[in-house]
């Protein structure tokens, strides 16, 4: 991985690329299994500094300049304030806002923002002052497809760290039903990793007794269960989408 791909994945991860960048950037992540592979690693680095930072709640004042920010005309604002200060208690407990005219909503917006300006400032300027890492082992990546062979999750593994970061493409999952993943090794019966958000890239840590199974040849599977998993810590629906693990 050249250093401007590294740079291009982080900034990817951080939100900061122009609509034209982020498009393409997401089409090399279906194309380009080493750039998927960095998308996801720089995931990983950063989903736990955001953990860490406390929420810090944006003044009320600060709402018009973000109304005007996100384009909305100066009537709509004048509106919202009109709104605002004419209400009776009553009325305001029957109008609900919607979501652009959450205070919740924006207080939870800049809180994020606010840390991955953090998870930033912690990657240019702590990292090079940090003793080196050592090398990683070799990456593992297994692309998890349906029977068609449309790719619907992407999964990276560092066996080192007993990791898995399980990455959605295009994947729906019925109402009522979750995906479970499950690990394959060679030879041996599934062995349940958990339960996937298919929304967004999920880290999972496998269990000690099964990290010596993330290997070439293993296969990640993903089926369809009812909440809560499959039933005993077994697979009971459909397989949706399966894969082999391989060097990178």
């Amino acid at each position: 991985m050249t250093p401007e791909r590294s740079d291009l994945a982080a900034e990817y991860v951080l939100g900061v690329l122009d609509a034209p960048l982020r498009r393409a950037a997401t089409q090399r992540i279906l194309r380009e299994p080493s750039f998927a592979y960095e998308v996801l690693a720089w995931e990983a680095r950063l989903m736990p500094l955001i953990d860490e930072v406390a929420p810090v709640p944006a003044p009320f004042a600060l709402w018009p300049r973000i109304q005007a920010a996100a384009g909305m005309p100066n009537d709509a604002r004048s509106r919202t304030t009109d709104v605002r200060a004419t209400a009776r208690p009553d009325d305001r407990a029957q109008a609900r806002p919607s979501l652009w005219q959450s205070t919740p909503f924006w207080r939870g917006l800049a809180t994020a923002a606010f840390a991955t300006a953090v998870a930033s400032l912690a990657i240019l300027f702590l990292v090079p002052r940090m003793a080196p890492v050592p090398p990683p082992s070799a990456p593992m990546v297994a692309k998890l497809v349906q029977d068609d062979g449309r790719s619907l999750f992407l999964a990276t593994v560092d066996a080192r760290l007993g990791t898995v970061v399980v990455q959605p493409t295009t994947v729906t999952i019925p109402a009522g039903r979750v995906p479970e993943l499950w690990l394959i090794p060679p030879g041996e019966s599934p062995k349940s990793l958990g339960l996937l958000d298919p929304t967004k890239a999920n880290a999972v840590t496998v269990p000690k007794n099964l990290i010596a199974a993330l290997g070439p040849h293993a296969i990640f599977a993903v089926t369809v269960e009812p909440p809560g998993g499959g039933p005993g810590g077994k697979p009971s629906g459909p397989i949706i989408a399966k894969g082999e693990i391989a060097l990178l």
